[in-house]
């Protein structure tokens, strides 16, 4: 998962837009995020999406809203 946690440090902290997956994943988009997976990632949605819970700014994340106005704002 160290993979999926450097990508969601360079979103929140450096605005660089995840990959396909990851964004629906933030973008609470769960059909998408299913479709999106690899391999590997279809069996770590549940700690994605804890860690994302646990670890990232609430407003980063949860709907295309908020990931596009996370792009696009400084914060």
């Amino acid at each position: 998962m160290q993979d999926i946690k450097e990508s969601l440090t360079r979103y929140v902290e450096n605005k660089v837009p995840p990959g396909g997956f990851l964004c629906a994943v933030l973008e609470n988009d769960l059909k998408e995020a299913c479709a999106r997976a690899d391999n590997i990632n279809k069996y770590r949605l549940f700690d994605i999406v804890a860690y994302c819970y646990n670890h990232i700014p609430s407003a980063s994340w949860g709907s295309r809203e908020a990931v596009i106005n996370w792009l696009k704002n400084d914060r």
